[in-house]
């Protein structure tokens, strides 16, 4: 089924725990991704037929389960130990041109990082796992992939009550994160450190032949990540130095959103009660994360002062990184270079409350409905510098996981109806042109359907 070769498996055993998932009632399918499968170079038909084992009730040949060690920063404040407290790392699967992907379950039952909570996952956080980061895909973001998703037979108990549970089979480049570096760190274990480091190198950055090398490599792949979240709208919700990772790819859809009437400060995660991670602050946000991977790294940099002077002056390299690829991202959706221009837009989107992604595509026609006249004045300059409408075209999808779209899905699934959810789906994969299919997935939310909150759902 899978050719697993685990070199994680190969680090210090302090850095997880071995150990075989929790089985399930009875599992049944939900999802299976063909594409990615057959990207993987996996067979299809023999993942679908083996549902126990997306379930976690029986282990593939060549796994080697293990729950990850990690500690993080969350909402600034150090938490100290974190890990996978509902998830198990497979193993990692060579795809036949010799990639190296981390296959995991999320919802797998308890593991000893669980902190007292039950280690499923509810069927609403997998579904909105499974259509965002698929989406994120279609759309170039780099992020984490759903091969499949499961029903188990069970209820978990939340505050809401008793949902039906589901596990979630996520594919990665790998899971090491900004928090795996800062729990060694934290325990003062040098050895270990240069275990992760050597072990992120090989997967990562091959060519970075030291720490601070490694650091840069991160930098310009967060630069990149966060260029793109703004340049859709995403909002992540999560920004914690444990949902950080070394790859660059966008990890653990809990809270996330896509901002409808466009609002730098929009924050909808129920657990952001200060908008730390508001729309706005992300790239901030990023910078202040990649200083506690710094930090970490400190112990392999030699003599500390000159260690801290040569992170200092890497990171003060980072807002022209994220400029650069922010400006090619505005200049896109504009088609035209000229982040003022792109930056008067947005103050002018806030101002009349306009939907962030209608506004953009409409330009793309050059059709924007009902202008104030400040957008009129805008559209008129900007008509008149000879914008790139193909350009244009392939910065400014026609259709993005709208949120309450997305409760849609969740909503019927809890009641056991899954048509929402892969009409969605489906719709999600091609998002770049307008059609009758999606059509009626393209508009903002009616007022009574207007998601303004998320929750994490563990």
């Amino acid at each position: 089924m899978f050719a697993f070769d685990t070199s994680y498996a190969a680090l210090p055993e302090r850095l997880y725990t071995r150990m075989a998932p929790t089985p399930v009632a009875a599992p049944g399918l939900i999802a299976l991704n063909d594409a990615l499968a057959r990207d993987l170079g996996l067979d299809p038909e023999a993942l679908r037929a083996a549902p126990e084992v997306f379930a976690g009730n029986a282990v593939p040949e060549g796994a080697t389960p293990l729950a990850q060690l990690y500690g993080g920063h969350q909402f600034g404040g150090w938490s100290g130990q974190l890990g996978d407290g509902r998830a198990l790392l497979l193993g990692e699967h060579v795809t036949p041109d010799g990639a190296r992907v981390d296959i995991q379950l999320k919802g797998s039952g308890p593991t000893p990082y669980s902190r007292g909570g039950d280690g499923r996952a509810a069927i609403g956080p997998v579904i909105r796992e499974y259509l965002v980061s698929e989406a994120m895909h279609a759309l170039g973001v780099p992020t984490t992939r759903a091969l499949t998703a499961v029903t188990t037979g069970e209820t978990v108990q939340r505050q809401e009550g008793p949902l039906p549970g589901a596990v979630l089979t996520r594919v990665a480049a790998s899971h090491v994160r900004v928090g795996t570096f800062q729990i060694l760190a934290a325990r003062d274990d040098v050895d270990g450190l240069r275990a992760l480091f050597d072990h992120a190198r090989a997967r990562h950055a091959p060519a970075a032949d030291t720490p601070l090398d490694l650091l840069r490599h991160v930098m310009a792949a967060q630069a990149r990540t966060v260029a793109a979240w703004m340049g859709l709208g995403f909002v992540h919700g999560v920004m914690n130095t444990d949902n950080m990772t070394i790859s660059g790819e966008t990890i653990d859809y809990g809270p996330c959103a896509f901002i409808e009437a466009y609002h730098p400060q929009t924050v909808f995660s129920s657990i952001d009660q200060f908008g730390r991670y508001a729309w706005a602050n992300q790239p901030d946000i990023a910078l202040w994360n990649l200083a506690q991977l710094a930090t970490a790294l400190l112990p392999l940099m030699g003599e500390r002062e000159q260690a801290v002077a040569a992170a200092t002056e890497a990171l003060e390299g980072f807002a022209a990184l994220y400029d650069a690829e922010w400006r090619a991202v505005l200049g896109a959706k504009i088609g035209v270079d000229d982040r003022d221009l792109g930056h008067e837009l947005l103050d002018v989107m806030a101002e009349d409350g306009r939907d962030f992604t209608s506004t953009f595509r409409a330009l793309v026609h050059d059709d924007v409905p009902d202008p104030s006249p400040r957008l009129a004045d805008w559209t008129a300059r900007w008509r008149a510098r000879g914008p790139d409408r193909a350009a244009m075209r392939r910065a400014n999808p026609a259709v993005i996981p709208r949120n309450h779209q997305v409760q849609r899905a969740i909503t019927a699934a809890e009641r056991g109806d899954l048509e929402p959810f892969h009409a969605l789906h489906a719709v999600l994969a091609a998002p770049w042109e307008e059609t009758g299919a999606n059509a009626p997935y393209r508009a903002p939310a009616p007022e009574a359907e207007r998601v303004t909150r998320t929750f994490c759902g563990t």
